[in-house]
Protein backbone atom coordinates (compact mmCIF):
# COMPACT_ATOMS: atom_id res chain seq x y z
CA UNK A 1 0.00 0.00 0.00
CA UNK A 2 3.02 2.55 0.39
CA UNK A 3 4.62 1.57 -2.20
CA UNK A 4 1.65 2.38 -4.11
CA UNK A 5 1.25 5.65 -2.66
CA UNK A 6 5.06 6.86 -2.67
CA UNK A 7 3.96 5.53 -6.69
CA UNK A 8 1.52 7.92 -6.93
CA UNK A 9 3.31 11.12 -5.24
CA UNK A 10 5.75 10.58 -7.54
CA UNK A 11 3.57 11.03 -10.26
CA UNK A 12 2.32 14.39 -9.01
CA UNK A 13 3.04 17.96 -9.97
CA UNK A 14 4.30 18.75 -6.29
CA UNK A 15 7.09 15.80 -7.04
CA UNK A 16 7.77 16.90 -10.51
CA UNK A 17 8.01 20.92 -10.35
CA UNK A 18 11.18 22.57 -11.91
CA UNK A 19 12.20 26.04 -10.51
CA UNK A 20 11.23 27.24 -13.96
CA UNK A 21 7.89 26.46 -13.67
CA UNK A 22 7.65 27.53 -10.58
CA UNK A 23 8.46 30.66 -11.70
CA UNK A 24 6.42 30.74 -14.92
CA UNK A 25 3.35 30.14 -12.44
CA UNK A 26 4.21 33.32 -10.48
CA UNK A 27 4.16 34.82 -13.83
CA UNK A 28 0.84 33.74 -14.44
CA UNK A 29 -0.88 34.95 -11.18
CA UNK A 30 1.31 38.42 -11.29
CA UNK A 31 -0.51 38.57 -14.52
CA UNK A 32 -3.99 37.82 -12.93
CA UNK A 33 -2.95 40.36 -10.91
CA UNK A 34 -3.06 42.59 -13.01
CA UNK A 35 -6.04 41.76 -15.03
CA UNK A 36 -8.79 41.22 -12.04
CA UNK A 37 -7.54 43.21 -9.04
CA UNK A 38 -6.27 46.44 -11.83
CA UNK A 39 -8.26 45.71 -14.79
CA UNK A 40 -5.70 45.88 -17.36
CA UNK A 41 -7.48 44.46 -20.25
CA UNK A 42 -9.13 41.45 -18.44
CA UNK A 43 -10.66 40.02 -21.32
CA UNK A 44 -7.70 39.31 -22.67
CA UNK A 45 -5.36 38.89 -19.67
CA UNK A 46 -7.61 36.56 -17.72
CA UNK A 47 -7.93 33.43 -20.38
CA UNK A 48 -3.96 34.09 -21.26
CA UNK A 49 -2.36 34.36 -17.62
CA UNK A 50 -4.65 31.41 -17.05
CA UNK A 51 -3.41 29.35 -20.05
CA UNK A 52 0.21 30.00 -19.29
CA UNK A 53 -1.00 28.97 -15.42
CA UNK A 54 -2.45 25.48 -17.20
CA UNK A 55 0.87 25.10 -19.47
CA UNK A 56 3.50 24.89 -16.37
CA UNK A 57 1.21 22.40 -14.51
CA UNK A 58 4.30 19.82 -14.01
CA UNK A 59 2.72 16.03 -15.78
CA UNK A 60 0.07 18.09 -17.31
CA UNK A 61 1.06 18.39 -20.98
CA UNK A 62 -1.87 19.97 -22.51
CA UNK A 63 -0.73 20.97 -25.17
CA UNK A 64 0.67 18.00 -26.18
CA UNK A 65 -0.41 16.33 -29.86
CA UNK A 66 -4.11 14.35 -29.08
CA UNK A 67 -4.58 16.28 -25.78
CA UNK A 68 -7.06 19.16 -24.91
CA UNK A 69 -5.39 22.59 -25.86
CA UNK A 70 -3.78 20.95 -28.87
CA UNK A 71 -6.62 21.23 -30.49
CA UNK A 72 -8.00 24.34 -29.47
CA UNK A 73 -4.87 25.86 -30.78
CA UNK A 74 -5.10 24.85 -33.86
CA UNK A 75 -7.53 27.87 -34.61
CA UNK A 76 -4.13 29.98 -33.80
CA UNK A 77 -1.32 27.40 -36.12
CA UNK A 78 -4.01 27.21 -38.89
CA UNK A 79 -4.71 31.67 -38.40
CA UNK A 80 -8.35 30.82 -37.75
CA UNK A 81 -8.77 32.76 -34.48
CA UNK A 82 -7.10 36.09 -35.35
CA UNK A 83 -9.28 37.17 -38.81
CA UNK A 84 -12.31 36.26 -36.60
CA UNK A 85 -11.51 38.36 -33.80
CA UNK A 86 -11.20 41.64 -36.85
CA UNK A 87 -14.75 40.69 -37.28
CA UNK A 88 -15.59 41.44 -34.26
CA UNK A 89 -14.02 44.37 -34.16
CA UNK A 90 -15.14 45.64 -37.41
CA UNK A 91 -18.75 44.60 -35.87
CA UNK A 92 -17.95 47.07 -32.56
CA UNK A 93 -16.26 49.77 -34.30
CA UNK A 94 -17.68 53.08 -35.87
CA UNK A 95 -15.71 53.91 -38.85
CA UNK A 96 -17.65 57.52 -39.18
CA UNK A 97 -14.47 59.58 -37.65
CA UNK A 98 -12.33 58.21 -40.07
CA UNK A 99 -14.70 58.76 -42.78
CA UNK A 100 -15.42 62.47 -41.87
CA UNK A 101 -11.78 62.59 -41.80
CA UNK A 102 -9.52 60.79 -44.19
CA UNK A 103 -6.50 62.82 -43.49
CA UNK A 104 -6.45 60.64 -39.67
CA UNK A 105 -5.10 58.19 -42.28
CA UNK A 106 -2.28 59.39 -41.84
CA UNK A 107 -1.56 59.82 -38.29
CA UNK A 108 -2.65 56.05 -38.15
CA UNK A 109 -0.04 55.43 -40.68
CA UNK A 110 2.43 57.74 -38.81
CA UNK A 111 2.06 55.61 -35.43
CA UNK A 112 3.05 52.21 -37.46
CA UNK A 113 6.85 53.97 -37.37
CA UNK A 114 7.70 51.69 -34.16
CA UNK A 115 6.58 48.29 -36.01
CA UNK A 116 10.11 49.54 -38.34
CA UNK A 117 12.32 50.61 -35.86
CA UNK A 118 12.01 47.55 -33.98
CA UNK A 119 12.31 45.56 -36.95
CA UNK A 120 15.66 47.04 -37.48
CA UNK A 121 16.34 46.92 -33.70
CA UNK A 122 16.14 43.20 -33.49
CA UNK A 123 17.92 42.43 -36.26
CA UNK A 124 20.86 44.56 -34.60
CA UNK A 125 20.24 41.94 -31.71
CA UNK A 126 20.64 39.12 -33.65
CA UNK A 127 17.14 38.19 -34.55
CA UNK A 128 16.65 36.82 -38.10
CA UNK A 129 14.54 38.93 -40.28
CA UNK A 130 11.46 36.60 -39.71
CA UNK A 131 11.79 37.00 -36.12
CA UNK A 132 12.53 40.58 -36.38
CA UNK A 133 9.06 41.16 -38.29
CA UNK A 134 7.24 39.16 -35.63
CA UNK A 135 8.78 41.42 -32.41
CA UNK A 136 8.09 44.41 -34.67
CA UNK A 137 4.74 44.07 -34.95
CA UNK A 138 4.38 44.39 -31.58
CA UNK A 139 4.28 48.21 -31.94
CA UNK A 140 1.20 48.06 -33.37
CA UNK A 141 -0.35 47.07 -30.08
CA UNK A 142 -2.67 44.87 -31.80
CA UNK A 143 -2.63 41.55 -30.37
CA UNK A 144 -4.61 39.92 -32.83
CA UNK A 145 -2.09 40.91 -36.07
CA UNK A 146 1.10 40.32 -33.92
CA UNK A 147 -0.61 36.70 -33.35
CA UNK A 148 -1.37 36.38 -37.09
CA UNK A 149 2.07 36.89 -38.11
CA UNK A 150 4.14 35.47 -35.66
CA UNK A 151 2.39 32.16 -35.68
CA UNK A 152 3.59 32.23 -39.47
CA UNK A 153 7.00 33.39 -39.60
CA UNK A 154 8.08 32.55 -35.78
CA UNK A 155 5.80 30.11 -34.14
CA UNK A 156 8.51 29.44 -31.08
CA UNK A 157 8.02 32.97 -30.10
CA UNK A 158 4.38 33.23 -30.19
CA UNK A 159 4.30 32.88 -25.87
CA UNK A 160 6.93 36.05 -26.13
CA UNK A 161 5.01 38.17 -28.48
CA UNK A 162 1.55 37.56 -27.28
CA UNK A 163 2.49 38.07 -23.79
CA UNK A 164 4.23 41.76 -24.86
CA UNK A 165 1.75 42.68 -27.62
CA UNK A 166 -1.61 42.28 -24.95
CA UNK A 167 0.90 43.60 -21.89
CA UNK A 168 1.58 46.73 -23.73
CA UNK A 169 -2.54 47.23 -25.20
CA UNK A 170 -3.40 46.98 -21.35
CA UNK A 171 -0.25 49.61 -20.30
CA UNK A 172 -1.91 51.66 -22.46
CA UNK A 173 -2.99 53.90 -19.88
CA UNK A 174 0.12 54.24 -18.36
CA UNK A 175 2.83 53.78 -20.87
CA UNK A 176 1.10 56.71 -23.43
CA UNK A 177 0.60 59.84 -21.09
CA UNK A 178 4.17 60.72 -20.40
CA UNK A 179 4.71 60.04 -24.37
CA UNK A 180 2.19 62.44 -25.44
CA UNK A 181 2.85 65.45 -22.62
CA UNK A 182 6.82 65.15 -24.06
CA UNK A 183 6.28 66.07 -26.92
CA UNK A 184 3.89 68.33 -26.78
CA UNK A 185 2.91 72.13 -25.31
CA UNK A 186 0.37 72.60 -23.12
CA UNK A 187 -1.20 75.15 -25.22
CA UNK A 188 -0.86 72.30 -28.31
CA UNK A 189 -2.95 69.78 -25.27
CA UNK A 190 -5.55 72.13 -25.16
CA UNK A 191 -6.75 73.02 -28.39
CA UNK A 192 -9.81 72.27 -29.13
CA UNK A 193 -11.07 70.71 -32.26
CA UNK A 194 -13.85 71.84 -34.42
CA UNK A 195 -16.92 69.11 -34.71
CA UNK A 196 -16.93 66.45 -37.35
CA UNK A 197 -19.09 66.38 -40.30
CA UNK A 198 -22.08 63.67 -40.41
CA UNK A 199 -21.34 60.98 -42.65
CA UNK A 200 -24.31 59.50 -44.16
CA UNK A 201 -25.89 55.71 -44.24
CA UNK A 202 -24.75 55.23 -47.71
CA UNK A 203 -20.51 56.19 -47.19
CA UNK A 204 -20.57 53.66 -44.01
CA UNK A 205 -21.82 50.70 -45.92
CA UNK A 206 -19.33 51.72 -49.57
CA UNK A 207 -15.93 52.58 -46.89
CA UNK A 208 -15.70 48.49 -45.90
CA UNK A 209 -16.37 47.48 -49.05
CA UNK A 210 -13.86 50.06 -50.90
CA UNK A 211 -11.26 49.40 -48.01
CA UNK A 212 -11.39 46.18 -49.01
CA UNK A 213 -11.08 46.29 -52.53
CA UNK A 214 -7.66 48.79 -52.06
CA UNK A 215 -5.99 47.32 -49.17
CA UNK A 216 -6.78 43.71 -50.57
CA UNK A 217 -5.51 44.04 -54.06
CA UNK A 218 -2.09 46.53 -52.25
CA UNK A 219 -1.48 43.94 -49.96
CA UNK A 220 -2.84 40.62 -50.86
CA UNK A 221 -1.09 38.79 -47.83
CA UNK A 222 -3.45 41.40 -45.70
CA UNK A 223 -6.98 40.42 -47.13
CA UNK A 224 -7.68 38.04 -44.01
CA UNK A 225 -7.24 40.41 -41.64
CA UNK A 226 -8.62 43.78 -43.50
CA UNK A 227 -11.18 41.91 -45.47
CA UNK A 228 -13.00 40.46 -42.22
CA UNK A 229 -12.28 43.61 -40.47
CA UNK A 230 -14.23 45.15 -42.79
CA UNK A 231 -16.95 42.65 -43.30
CA UNK A 232 -17.43 43.07 -39.49
CA UNK A 233 -18.34 46.56 -39.80
CA UNK A 234 -20.49 45.95 -43.29
CA UNK A 235 -22.53 43.63 -41.04
CA UNK A 236 -22.67 46.57 -38.39
CA UNK A 237 -23.82 49.18 -41.05
CA UNK A 238 -26.02 47.81 -43.77
CA UNK A 239 -28.92 47.49 -41.40
CA UNK A 240 -30.04 44.28 -42.76
CA UNK A 241 -28.50 41.53 -40.77
CA UNK A 242 -28.78 42.49 -37.06
CA UNK A 243 -28.68 39.14 -36.11
CA UNK A 244 -25.37 38.30 -37.47
CA UNK A 245 -24.25 41.84 -36.23
CA UNK A 246 -24.96 40.74 -32.28
CA UNK A 247 -23.68 37.17 -33.07
CA UNK A 248 -20.66 39.16 -34.18
CA UNK A 249 -20.01 41.54 -31.43
CA UNK A 250 -20.89 39.06 -28.44
CA UNK A 251 -21.28 35.58 -28.66
CA UNK A 252 -18.23 34.90 -31.83
CA UNK A 253 -15.70 37.22 -30.38
CA UNK A 254 -16.40 36.21 -26.97
CA UNK A 255 -15.66 32.56 -28.06
CA UNK A 256 -12.86 33.03 -30.66
CA UNK A 257 -11.42 35.50 -27.30
CA UNK A 258 -11.04 32.22 -24.88
CA UNK A 259 -10.11 30.12 -27.40
CA UNK A 260 -7.14 32.28 -28.66
CA UNK A 261 -6.16 34.00 -25.08
CA UNK A 262 -5.94 30.17 -23.33
CA UNK A 263 -3.96 28.68 -26.06
CA UNK A 264 -1.22 31.53 -27.03
CA UNK A 265 -1.26 31.58 -22.90
CA UNK A 266 -0.52 28.08 -23.36
CA UNK A 267 2.66 28.39 -25.93
CA UNK A 268 4.24 30.43 -22.55
CA UNK A 269 5.78 27.29 -21.46
CA UNK A 270 9.24 27.77 -19.12
CA UNK A 271 11.38 26.12 -21.43
CA UNK A 272 10.27 28.78 -24.33
CA UNK A 273 9.35 31.57 -22.36
CA UNK A 274 12.44 31.59 -19.50
CA UNK A 275 15.23 32.71 -22.20
CA UNK A 276 16.82 35.48 -22.68
CA UNK A 277 15.11 36.43 -26.18
CA UNK A 278 12.24 36.75 -24.26
CA UNK A 279 13.46 39.61 -22.10
CA UNK A 280 14.62 40.84 -25.48
CA UNK A 281 11.24 40.66 -26.76
CA UNK A 282 9.85 42.20 -23.90
CA UNK A 283 12.37 45.32 -24.23
CA UNK A 284 11.92 45.57 -27.82
CA UNK A 285 7.70 44.99 -27.88
CA UNK A 286 7.98 48.31 -25.15
CA UNK A 287 10.62 50.16 -27.26
CA UNK A 288 8.51 50.16 -29.98
CA UNK A 289 5.40 50.55 -28.93
CA UNK A 290 6.64 54.17 -27.44
CA UNK A 291 7.97 54.70 -30.92
CA UNK A 292 4.93 54.23 -32.38
CA UNK A 293 3.00 56.36 -29.99
CA UNK A 294 6.02 59.46 -30.39
CA UNK A 295 5.66 58.82 -34.05
CA UNK A 296 1.89 59.84 -34.23
CA UNK A 297 2.03 62.33 -32.22
CA UNK A 298 5.20 63.86 -33.90
CA UNK A 299 3.18 63.68 -36.71
CA UNK A 300 -0.26 65.68 -34.99
CA UNK A 301 2.40 68.35 -34.55
CA UNK A 302 3.12 68.91 -37.90
CA UNK A 303 -0.99 68.59 -38.60
CA UNK A 304 -0.89 71.77 -36.03
CA UNK A 305 1.08 73.49 -38.10
CA UNK A 306 -0.20 72.62 -41.30
CA UNK A 307 -3.67 73.83 -40.14
CA UNK A 308 -2.84 76.90 -38.39
CA UNK A 309 -3.46 75.65 -35.19
CA UNK A 310 -7.03 73.34 -35.73
CA UNK A 311 -5.30 70.08 -34.96
CA UNK A 312 -4.67 69.03 -31.57
CA UNK A 313 -1.36 66.35 -31.66
CA UNK A 314 -2.60 64.29 -28.90
CA UNK A 315 -4.93 62.23 -31.39
CA UNK A 316 -1.57 61.28 -33.15
CA UNK A 317 -1.02 59.09 -30.12
CA UNK A 318 -3.97 57.20 -30.77
CA UNK A 319 -2.98 55.99 -34.59
CA UNK A 320 -1.50 52.77 -32.38
CA UNK A 321 -4.76 50.28 -32.84
CA UNK A 322 -5.39 49.67 -29.28
CA UNK A 323 -8.84 50.50 -29.80
CA UNK A 324 -10.56 52.01 -28.42
CA UNK A 325 -8.26 52.27 -25.18
CA UNK A 326 -5.61 54.75 -27.28
CA UNK A 327 -8.81 56.73 -28.14
CA UNK A 328 -9.68 57.05 -24.42
CA UNK A 329 -6.20 58.07 -23.48
CA UNK A 330 -6.39 60.46 -25.65
CA UNK A 331 -9.64 62.25 -24.38
CA UNK A 332 -8.61 62.14 -20.79
CA UNK A 333 -5.01 63.81 -21.31
CA UNK A 334 -7.13 66.70 -23.18
CA UNK A 335 -9.09 66.92 -20.79
CA UNK A 336 -6.75 67.08 -17.78
CA UNK A 337 -5.20 69.79 -19.60
CA UNK A 338 -8.74 71.79 -20.18
CA UNK A 339 -11.76 70.42 -18.86
CA UNK A 340 -14.74 69.86 -20.82
CA UNK A 341 -12.54 69.94 -24.19
CA UNK A 342 -13.75 66.46 -26.35
CA UNK A 343 -11.64 65.06 -28.73
CA UNK A 344 -12.53 61.50 -28.24
CA UNK A 345 -14.44 61.28 -31.71
CA UNK A 346 -11.20 62.69 -33.48
CA UNK A 347 -9.10 60.04 -31.94
CA UNK A 348 -11.37 57.45 -33.05
CA UNK A 349 -9.97 58.56 -36.68
CA UNK A 350 -6.35 57.67 -36.10
CA UNK A 351 -7.50 54.82 -33.77
CA UNK A 352 -9.40 52.64 -36.51
CA UNK A 353 -6.46 53.71 -39.32
CA UNK A 354 -4.21 52.26 -36.84
CA UNK A 355 -6.13 48.99 -37.06
CA UNK A 356 -6.09 48.91 -41.13
CA UNK A 357 -2.61 50.44 -41.06
CA UNK A 358 -0.92 47.39 -38.89
CA UNK A 359 -2.88 45.10 -40.71
CA UNK A 360 -1.65 46.26 -44.04
CA UNK A 361 2.08 46.26 -42.24
CA UNK A 362 1.78 42.49 -41.12
CA UNK A 363 0.78 41.50 -44.80
CA UNK A 364 3.35 43.21 -45.97
CA UNK A 365 5.62 41.64 -43.94
CA UNK A 366 4.40 38.34 -44.50
CA UNK A 367 4.11 39.08 -47.95
CA UNK A 368 8.49 39.45 -48.25
CA UNK A 369 9.30 37.18 -45.22
CA UNK A 370 6.57 33.95 -45.80
CA UNK A 371 7.17 30.99 -47.05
Amino acid sequence: MLEQIIKFFMKTGYANITLEQAIMILIACFLMYLAIVKKYEPLLLVPISFGMLLANIPQANLMAKGNFLYWIYQGVKLNIYPPLIFMGVGAMTDFGPLIANPKSLLLGAAAQFGIFTSFLGAGLLGFNFKESASIGIIGGADGPTAIFLTSQLAPHLLGAVAVAAYSYMALVPIIQPPIMRALTTKKERQVTMEQLRPVSKTEKIIFPIIVTILASFLVPDATALVGCLMLGNLFRECGVVDRLSKTTQNELINIITIFLGTTVGATASAENFLQWGTIKILLLGLAAFSVGTASGVLFGKLMYVLSGGKVNPLIGSAGVSAVPMAARVSQVVAQEEKPGNFILMHAMGPNVAGVIGSAIVAGMLLSMYGG
